[in-house]
């Protein structure tokens, strides 16, 4: 690849917008949800998905159904994203974007498969 090709392909990469937010993954049987934040949610839900496929996802009960019911049991919902260029702490602002789905949604015990941070 040329210079000036190779140079025109990293001002574009630089031009892609970064989002961090808050996902939602539901299981359509159940009903419960697992809320949680990332820095990027570019083909997050892919790698969540590789995740949980190849049996390392963090959350244990989330992984268990997952193994017992399949893909086709989950949705995955982004419920708020914010473009990362606007932020100066992006850990603390996506503690609170994450605090205030969490006190909304609560998705604790039998609704959803996050725990309680005390």
């Amino acid at each position: 690849m040329d210079k000036s090709k190779r140079k025109e392909l990293q001002e574009e990469f630089k031009q892609i917008k970064t989002y961090m937010g808050v996902i939602q993954i539901s299981n359509k049987i159940s009903g419960k949800i697992y809320v949680d934040s990332y820095p990027n949610l570019k083909n997050k839900w892919m790698t969540i998905q590789m995740q949980l496929d190849s049996g390392r996802f963090a959350n244990a009960q989330l992984q268990k159904d997952w193994k017992e019911l399949g893909t086709e049991a989950f949705a995955f919902e982004v419920l708020e994203e914010k473009e990362t260029d606007d932020v100066a702490d992006i850990k603390w602002e996506l503690k609170q974007m994450e605090k205030l789905w969490l006190d909304e949604l609560q998705p604790y015990g039998d609704k959803g498969y996050n725990r309680l941070k005390v």
